[in-house]
C-alpha cells in the first residue's frame, strides 16, 4: 500500500467520513433557494399588477394625443391612428379654466394639509401622553369616526356651513376636511413608540408641555409628518363630493369637480376629457415620484408595520 493511500484510510478513520464522499447539502442552500423562488414570485406578480394599472393609463394618454374626430369612432379608429396631436391639452390650456382650478386646488389642499397636520398631531400627543378620564373612550369614539361614510355627513356639513354664512368659499372646503381622524390614529400610534427621555430631560431643565411638543417631539416626527402630508394633500386634491356640494362659483371649483364640468359639457369629445383627465392627476404623480421615499418611510415608522 503506498504512503498516499494509507494516508487517505487514516483519515478515513479520524473523520467518519470518506474522502471521496460528496459533501452533505447545508441547510443555507435550501434557504438561499426559497428566497429566490420568493422574489422571483413577489416580481413577476408586482409585474403583472403593474402593467393592468397601466393598461389604461396607456389608454388615456392615447385617447388624449388622438383627435376628437377620431376617438369618437371607437377603440379601432384610436388604436388605429399614429397622428398624435397636443390639440386637446392646448384646448384645456387655452381655455384658462383649468388653471382656476389647479389654483384652488392648492389653496386648498395645502392649507388642508397644514391644519390637518398641526391639530391632528396635538390631539394624538394629548392622546398619547396626558393622563385623564375618559382617554380611552374618547380614543374608541374617534376611531369610530372612521366607520362612518364620509358621504352620509354631506347634508349634516352642508347645513352647518349655510347657517355660518361659508358656503362658495374656500374654507367650505378646508374646515370639513380638517378633523382627519385617520392622521390622529397615525400620530398616536407614532407618539406611543417614541422613548420618553428626551421629554423627561426636558421637563427637568423646566421645559412645559407645549414646549416639550414644540422643540422635541415634532423633529422627531418628521417622517410621519411627510407622510401624511401626502396622503392628506392626495385626499384632498381627489375630493370630488364635499366640492361639488359646496361651490358653485366657477372661479371657486378644484381639479375634480372642474372636470366633472368638462365631462359634461363636452359630450363625447373623449379626447378632451381624457387631456382634462391627466393634467388634474399629473401632480399628484409628480408628487409621489418626488416624495416616495418619504411615504414610505413615514408608513413604516408610523406603527403600522405591525
Amino acid at each position: 500500500m503506498s504512503s498516499e493511500t494509507a494516508e487517505g484510510t487514516g483519515r478515513r478513520h479520524n473523520d467518519g467520513v470518506s474522502i471521496a464522499a460528496p459533501a452533505p447539502r447545508t441547510a443555507d442552500n435550501g434557504g438561499k433557494n426559497s428566497e429566490l423562488t420568493f422574489t422571483i414570485i413577489s416580481w413577476a406578480v408586482l409585474l403583472v399588477f403593474a402593467i393592468l394599472w397601466l393598461i389604461p393609463s396607456l389608454w388615456a394618454l392615447k385617447t388624449s394625443l388622438t383627435s376628437n374626430a377620431t376617438s369618437s369612432l371607437g377603440a379601432e379608429a384610436i388604436l388605429a391612428d399614429w397622428n398624435l396631436t397636443l390639440g386637446s391639452y392646448a384646448t384645456l390650456l387655452k381655455g384658462g379654466d383649468i388653471w382656476n382650478w389647479y389654483l384652488a386646488s392648492v389653496i386648498t389642499s395645502v392649507i388642508t394639509v397644514l391644519l390637518t397636520v398641526f391639530f391632528g398631531s396635538m390631539a394624538a400627543y394629548a392622546l398619547s401622553r396626558l393622563r385623564f378620564r375618559g382617554r380611552r373612550l374618547v380614543f374608541l369614539l374617534m376611531i369610530g369616526g372612521i366607520m362612518i361614510p364620509p358621504q352620509v355627513l354631506i347634508v349634516p356639513v352642508f347645513q352647518e356651513l349655510n347657517a355660518v354664512g361659508l358656503l362658495n368659499t374656500y374654507w367650505s372646503v378646508i374646515l370639513p376636511q380638517v378633523p382627519a381622524v385617520i392622521a390622529v390614529f397615525v400620530f398616536k400610534q407614532f407618539f406611543d413608540g417614541l422613548p420618553k427621555d428626551f421629554e423627561e430631560a426636558a421637563r427637568i431643565d423646566g421645559a412645559g408641555f407645549w414646549t416639550t411638543y414644540r422643540t422635541i417631539i415634532l423633529p422627531l416626527s418628521r417622517p410621519v409628518i411627510g407622510a401624511m402630508s401626502i396622503v392628506t394633500f392626495v385626499g384632498v386634491w381627489n375630493n370630488l363630493i364635499l366640492p361639488l356640494f359646496v361651490l358653485s362659483n366657477p372661479k371657486l371649483m378644484t381639479i375634480p369637480v372642474g372636470l366633472a364640468t368638462v365631462q359634461g359639457s363636452y359630450g363625447q369629445r373623449l379626447s378632451d376629457i381624457q387631456a382634462s383627465s391627466i393634467l388634474g392627476a399629473l401632480p399628484l404623480v409628480i408628487l409621489f415620484l418626488i416624495f416616495q421615499r418619504r411615504i414610505v418611510e413615514g408608513v413604516a415608522g408610523s406603527g403600522l408595520k405591525g
